[in-house]
């Protein structure tokens, strides 16, 4: 599965115009559906004077279990939100949310024209986002020397990696995150490297969004 990497109080953006109606997509991160309202409770209040913000969202996945928000947002139903859905459907996107603001231009577009209007207002929006690929993960304990994190940093960064949680005192604590597939070879390179005056004690496997090249 993928995500959008665009924090809620920066989203990407994009805009067309169809028969004098401007169309308005906004995309990015959640974590919950509730933040995914939020977010589309933001956009209301920067378009006050827009006829509808119409949007959907997709939380969760990684279980097998996936929630789903959508709302039309007074256009005939079924010709907005679930327009909007079906792009993220069809992109395989999952923790994420896409509102598509119109201003009404006085021409009536039809049903058929909503559906493709929202279609391309949520796919324009998809398009300009920084997209990532959700990818199991392992994580790992590790203590090393003050003199040994910037050369492990550089092996980490090498398999995709990234830390977090550091503690520094007399040595340093962190934890390492790096793709599954690249667990074997991150192992063979940290005790090659330093000689094996570092093993990294495995913890658990997460999943985590990383970044297209």
């Amino acid at each position: 599965m993928r995500t959008i990497l665009n924090p809620v109080d920066a989203p990407a953006h994009d805009a067309f115009v169809e028969k004098k109606s401007e169309f308005i997509g906004d995309a990015a991160h959640v974590d919950s559906l509730d933040e995914a309202i939020a977010f589309v409770g933001t956009i209301r209040d920067r378009h006050p004077k827009a006829r509808h913000v119409a949007y959907a969202a997709v939380v969760g996945g990684s279980d097998g279990r996936v929630s789903e928000r959508m709302s039309d947002d007074g256009e005939p139903s079924g010709t907005a939100g679930k327009p909007i859905l079906d792009v993220l459907r069809a992109n395989g996107l999952t923790d994420c949310v896409v509102a598509v603001t119109r201003y009404f231009g006085g021409i009536l577009l039809g049903s058929g024209g909503l559906i493709r209007a929202y279609s391309t207002g949520a796919s324009i929006a998809v398009k300009a986002a920084q997209g990532a690929d959700i990818v199991p993960c392992q994580r790992y304990l590790v203590t090393l020397e003050y003199p040994q994190l910037a050369r492990f940093q550089q092996l980490l960064a090498g398999v995709d990696g990234v830390q977090s949680d550091e503690t520094y005192a007399a040595d340093i604590t962190l934890t390492a995150t790096l793709p599954l597939d690249n667990a074997s070879s991150f192992e063979d390179r940290v005790r090659e490297t330093f000689n094996a005056t570092i093993s990294p004690e495995p913890i658990d496997t997460v999943n985590r969004a990383i970044a297209s090249r």
